[in-house]
């Protein structure tokens, strides 16, 4: 119920319980129709289960255009390689091969780019 002034001992029944309050949901309040939503709103989806589903979910969930699905169930945080699909709110899905990160940010880039001269 606020902040300690100090170490929070163990009680005898244990350690004490946290309250956790949730954070804003930023895609969403950057999804959400008016005046101030950009054109193209884009998210991303780390997953480790059900990527196409959980993805077309949050996709949905949040309002956005498009969501980047990413399967991190291997050996993807502290590596340089990447494989993800491009899941649009039309539908579609562009599955990318494994490349760079740094590879998946300039094809991202560029997919962006393209859009926006159709």
């Amino acid at each position: 119920d606020g902040v300690a002034s100090g170490k929070i001992k163990k009680a005898p029944g244990g350690p004490p319980s946290l309250a956790l309050i949730e954070n804003p949901d930023i895609l969403a309040g950057v999804s959400a129709p008016g005046t101030m939503r950009p054109k193209l709103v884009v998210g991303f989806a780390a997953e480790t289960t059900d990527l196409e589903a959980n993805a077309r979910a949050k996709l949905s969930r949040k309002g956005c255009d498009w969501i980047v699905g990413n399967d991190v169930s291997d050996d993807v945080f502290g590596a340089d390689g990447n494989t993800v699909t491009l899941f649009t709110r039309d539908g579609n899905a562009e599955s990318w091969p494994r490349q760079s990160k740094t590879e998946v940010a300039r094809k991202l880039a560029a997919r962006i780019a393209e859009h926006f001269k159709a």
